[in-house]
């Protein structure tokens, strides 16, 4: 082999890689209907004890994804990650040290199709971020409802995940210490819409929800930006006010996320095997304000997104893109 070569994998490494992104697709999609439908079948056989015993819990239970969540550290850290991380590669940057004694607001970006990225770093540690970050601990904020999911509440929370809500994030950033990084997927399922191979888009520019956290509760900005996330799947992207389009935009004001038609390589399921980048910008500092105005609302979101461009155009090359790319904030 001739020396910095990248080691070639082996036949069983890679089907090792495969079926690891393989399990997580199909949970992405699957998943949280299947837990549906089996509490329901349960319910018509001897078991349906246990489904009353797991309903009556749940209604104990309802405010934990709430309060902090029940990372286990054993589910963050399977084996399974580092084969999922490994099949695009995954690579989590450093531009800039996150002290463990603030804490911060992480807003992702690209959504793309299935976060990988924003998952990879940040919900397992497969990615690196405890020795990247040290002190830190990063919590990924996706939909509420995902957390209404019986059994897959569960599997969620076990991984460390929380709601993208006000209380979820009022308890991380004001009652849980200090070294907290609440990871913000801003663009959401508008910017998943617009992902495709060889666009740059983010939806930030009317999302300022973000900003005013990170004011009440003095938590630091930090734009993050994966490359390469938007490369993973190919998309049916449909014309604004076409059928398809008019269908998911009802989709996602009634459910929170919209329905892509994508596909990728091996049977339409599996992503591209395409090398996706999380670069991690440097904090912007921020004052604690509780009742911020707008005028400070506006200031912040004009520093993030100046920022969030500047990292863009920093990291673009070294990413490896071209230097003509330009990244679009909508």
């Amino acid at each position: 082999m001739v020396a910095g070569m990248p080691k070639e994998k082996s036949q069983w490494k890679e089907f090792l890689e495969a079926v690891s992104v393989l399990q997580w697709v199909l949970s992405f999609i699957f998943l949280g209907l299947a837990c549906y439908i089996l509490m329901v079948c349960l319910m018509f056989t001897s078991l349906w004890p246990l489904c009353t015993l797991y309903f009556m819990w749940l209604v104990i239970d309802w405010q934990t994804p709430e309060t902090g969540s029940r990372r286990t550290v054993f589910v963050r850290k399977w084996r399974v990650w580092e084969h999922f991380r490994d099949f695009f590669p995954v690579k989590l940057v450093k531009t800039a040290e996150l002290s463990p004694n603030k804490n911060y607001i992480l807003g992702s970006h690209p959504h793309g199709i299935m976060c990988v990225g924003a998952f990879s770093c940040f919900s397992t540690e497969g990615g690196g971020f405890a020795e990247t970050f040290p002190g830190v601990r990063p919590t990924l904020a996706i939909l509420a409802g995902l957390f209404r999911i019986p059994l897959f509440r569960e599997y969620i929370m076990s991984a460390g995940l929380c709601p993208v809500s006000k209380p979820s994030l009022a308890r991380l950033l004001s009652k849980n210490g200090q070294g907290n990084a609440v990871v913000i997927v801003i663009g959401g399922a508008a910017e998943s819409l617009a992902s495709a191979p060889g666009v740059n888009t983010v939806v930030v520019k009317d999302r300022k929800g973000f900003v005013r956290v990170a004011l009440e509760f003095g938590a630091d900005l930090v734009p993050v930006y994966s490359f390469g996330e938007n490369e993973l799947f190919k998309q049916v992207i449909f014309s604004e006010g076409s059928l398809g389009r008019r269908l998911q935009d009802l989709f996602k004001k009634i459910m929170g996320f919209a329905p892509c038609l994508f596909a990728g390589e091996h049977f339409l399921l599996l992503p591209y095997r395409s090398p996706v980048t999380t670069v991690v910008g440097r904090p912007i500092s921020v004052p604690k304000r509780m009742a911020p105005t707008e005028e400070e609302v506006d200031h912040y979101h004009g520093l993030y997104m100046e920022a969030l461009s500047k990292l863009f155009h920093e990291y673009k090359v070294k990413c490896g893109l071209s230097e003509s790319h330009k990244l679009q904030i909508i």
